[in-house]
């Protein structure tokens, strides 16, 4: 977060003095009203939690703004000190400090967390986890003051106990711990409010989250000349005689996701020719396959022993290749920065934490510092899956991008298989390893809203049947 506290030194020293606090209380207290609804703030009884730096200030200022407007404000001072020109601001208002915290926070309608900001590190104090409690134990929304106390700013790790909210009103730019599991969780959903930091902040970000326009511009679209090879040809080796599903659903994630032509490997070939008939079967190895622009190896081969021979094959390759799923047990850091064309990993955090050496936990409590450091060790670009989709370019370096996209409802059966292939896709259509996995994670998480309707369990069969229509809302939203 040094660069948002750089940033906003710099604009402040441009400012009147308290003017940058001033304007992100206004955008707060703003958000707060919406919160409350407009003709609820009169009478309406709001508690600050305050700590001693600028959010606490923050807190108070849109608590004397409050006030003025006819809220009953109620600060509860946790910090050693309360910022000195944000307490007299909500004196001044009519606010009022809390005798019995407690008694206050039954009361409330709406509870403002500005316990600590983005210099928190560890969780919260064990002096205010009693007080974080009862808020959160109350009928009241909760809305966090730029980012919830206890959470992590630079990298969405919750390292001790953290204030869940409801809603969070943040300043200037996104912080990666609003993005980022286990943070996001605590949340909630976000509001950005422009304080003027733009001219302030890196031209290059720590993370990035593609929306539709940038998608739509990336996604490949065929011309008056274009023949299946131009498009793209995919080879699949994927399925064993345990997981055939997973070759079907790896060949429809490919095929839906815009390849010429599926040159498909493996022993799954009855299954993948009756799902889709257009695909090209062969008996393999891979390298007698025929003409391919990338491969795509992993899904569901299993444990047998031709399992490392086709990973070793497809590796030895000079297109492109996406490694998932069974593919990732065969896997050296040797082997994929020996190679010349780009290697593509998609895993889990249970697949992360194997190729890191590391505990399953350890990966999803710090999604980012794994994600660098998979890219890093390995010198490929890394699709980490999970609540929170990352995509790292190879060396751990440069922004990560963020996926925006998706519904809980995706933790089913093969939709990693779907992701797979629409990937291998866009790889064999001739996107960036960064892009192609940017892309396919923003289509599949818009396929598995538009299959669930919002609200309701969906399968991988389903998500790979909307890949189209996710492929249109960005094309032409």
């Amino acid at each position: 977060m040094e660069t948002v506290r750089a940033a906003e030194a710099a604009l402040a020293a441009r400012l009147p003095d308290g003017a940058l606090m001033e304007r992100a209380a206004a955008g707060l207290a703003a958000a707060c009203c919406s919160l409350l609804g407009r003709g609820r703030v009169y009478g309406a009884r709001v508690v600050l939690l305050v700590g001693s730096g600028d959010n606490g200030g923050d807190a108070l200022h849109a608590g004397a703004r409050l006030a003025r407007r006819g809220a009953g404000t109620t600060a509860i001072l946790l910090g050693t000190r309360a910022h000195g020109g944000g307490l007299a601001a909500f004196r001044a208002a009519g606010g009022r400090v809390a005798e019995d915290p407690y008694e206050a926070l039954a009361a409330a309608d709406l509870v403002l967390d500005g316990v600590t900001g983005i210099g928190g590190r560890g969780g919260l104090r064990p002096e205010a986890v009693p007080v974080a409690r009862a808020a959160r134990g109350s009928d009241a929304v909760v809305v966090a003051v730029d980012l919830p106390s206890g959470v992590d700013a630079d990298t969405g790790e919750v390292a001790g106990e953290a204030l869940r909210a409801d809603a969070t009103v943040t300043f200037g730019t996104y912080k990666p711990g609003l993005l980022i599991d286990p943070a996001r969780e605590y949340a909630g959903a976000l509001r950005l409010v422009d304080i003027g930091l733009g001219p302030h902040l890196p031209s290059v970000p720590d993370l990035e989250a593609l929306q539709h326009q940038d998608v739509a511009r990336l996604l490949p679209a065929p011309a008056a000349e274009s023949d299946k090879y131009r498009r793209g040809v995919l080879g699949v080796v994927a399925g064993s005689a345990r997981y055939p599903g997973a070759a079907v659903l790896a060949v429809a994630g490919a095929l839906r996701g815009g390849a010429g032509a599926v040159r498909y490997v493996g022993p799954a070939r009855d299954a993948v020719i009756a799902a889709h008939p257009e695909t090209l079967v062969h008996e393999g190895p891979p390298d007698r396959a025929g003409r391919v622009q990338a491969w795509v190896v992993g899904p569901g081969t299993g444990e047998g022993p031709g399992a490392p021979v086709a990973v070793a094959e497809v590796l030895a390759s000079d297109v492109p290749v996406l490694v998932d799923a069974d593919g990732l047990r065969h896997l050296t850091p040797e082997a994929v920065r020996a190679r010349t064309a780009p290697t593509l990993l998609t895993p889990h955090a249970g697949e992360a934490a194997a190729l890191l050496g590391t505990e399953r936990a350890g990966v999803e409590a710090g999604r980012l510092a794994a994600v660098r450091a998979l890219a890093a060790r390995y010198g490929a670009t890394v699709l980490l899956k999970g609540s929170t989709t990352l995509v790292c370019g190879p060396g751990g370096t440069g922004p990560v991008r963020v996926n925006p996209t998706g519904t809980p409802w995706l933790a089913t059966a093969g939709s990693g298989d779907v992701l797979s292939g629409l990937a291998g896709a866009l790889l064999a259509a001739g996107l960036a390893p960064l892009d192609a996995a940017s892309c396919a994670a923003y289509l599949h998480g818009l396929a598995a809203r538009r299959a669930s309707a919002g609200a309701g369990p969906i399968t991988a069969t389903e998500v790979a049947g909307h890949l189209r229509a996710a492929w249109q809302d960005v094309r032409e939203p």
